[in-house]
């Protein structure tokens, strides 16, 4: 273990991250799989029905179920892809991946773990915002490349209401830029550290409650999915894909649930901080037992626990509320979320002023 460790430690620095790149990589892979799989284990739960309880893990007996993330991916892997005869085929080819990068190319500046993350950038903030913007146009594209109205009219309402709903999210993180003082996710975590009141939850409650609602619509996730209202346009943008084409959108959909999830905790919940700190001090005798001490304090395991929080809250949003229609989702978007934003963000400049809350010095 130590020859391992010496010899990690004489790799230049672009293997470091080639590797981190890697491994988060392939844990984001598998956590989209299973995402998949604990959706249908969720809602048929709620629902009172089994879901999947067939395909084993690789014909390993006791673990039913477990291989339908597997299943799944051969057989989309088996169909053909067809491209439409007038469709525009670099465009075409080029939507799927451009909707799916930009949720896994974000967590380069997520702060996975205690003063850890892939690129530690101060400008991450915008990095963020500027790249959660971009997979807007791999729906547009795919929508405008089929060369069908169905595809077309899906691509336009994916539009409006992500423009909609990314205003609102700008205002809600320009609430916890002030709060935080920093563009840097690492530092905007750091800040929250204190009891559980001192998270931004708290302070911003309904900045927060802005951009969950505005996370939700942002991914096109049931009760805003109006752009695949196959009542109404079949299946929106990505009715003429087929195969692994058709995959990579259905991908990027859940890899955008888990970077939201990410996102709200590490700007709302305190990230890895443990809701335990400013309870249980440093010195406590519980900080020294094995394993207990470890499950107590800051880690990855409590990013992971808030992340699974907010994922079950949008499959539970899935599998209680109703498509809304499209006037509505306008409606929420522009007359409710953002007004709220705006009248809050003069809240925190008040609080900001009377030093109250975050803001004492």
């Amino acid at each position: 273990m130590q020859a391992l460790l010496q010899l990690w430690n004489t790799l230049p620095g672009f293997v470091h991250s080639l590797a981190f790149i890697l491994a988060v990589t392939i844990v984001l892979i598998l956590s989209v799989a299973y995402l998949t799989l604990l959706e249908r284990k969720v809602i048929g739960w709620m629902q009172l029905r089994r879901g999947p309880n067939r395909v084993r893990l690789f014909g390993i007996p006791n673990t039913e179920y477990i291989g339908q993330p597997f299943a799944d991916v051969v057989k989309l892997l088996l169909k053909e892809i067809i491209i439409p005869a007038r469709a525009n085929g670099v465009l075409f080819r080029i939507a799927p991946a451009l909707a799916l990068v930009p949720a896994f190319a974000v967590w380069a500046v997520i702060p996975i773990a205690p003063g850890f993350a892939i690129a530690d950038v101060d400008a991450g903030l915008l990095y963020v915002l500027s790249l959660t913007s971009v997979g807007v146009y791999g729906v547009i594209l795919a929508g405008w490349a089929s060369n069908s109205r169905y595809a077309f009219l899906g691509a336009m309402r994916s539009a409006a209401q992500i423009v909609a709903y990314e205003i609102a999210m700008g205002f809600a993180l320009v609430g916890v830029l002030m709060t935080a003082g920093s563009l840097n996710l690492g530092t905007i975590v750091e800040h929250q550290r204190g009891m559980v009141a001192a998270w931004n939850w708290f302070w911003l409650f309904p900045l927060f409650i802005v951009y969950l609602i505005s996370g939700v619509a942002e991914t096109n996730r049931a009760p805003f999915d109006v752009a695949e209202g196959e009542s109404e346009i079949v299946a929106g943008f990505h009715v003429e894909y087929s195969g692994m084409a058709f995959a990579l959108f259905f991908l990027a959909e859940y890899a955008n649930m888990i970077l939201i999830a990410a996102l709200t905790s590490i700007f709302f919940l305190g990230g890895w901080l443990s809701p335990f700190d400013g309870y249980i001090g440093d010195h406590n005798a519980l900080r020294s037992v094995p394993v207990l001490g470890l499950l107590i304090g800051d880690g990855t395991h409590w990013l992971l626990v808030k992340m699974l929080f907010f994922l079950i809250v949008f499959l539970w949003l899935r599998a209680t509320f109703p498509r809304y229609r499209y006037d509505q989702i306008m409606r929420l978007g522009w007359k409710v979320l953002i007004p709220v934003t705006i009248v809050w963000i003069a809240v925190e400049g008040v609080l900001a002023w009377l030093k109250v809350g975050p803001w004492r010095a």
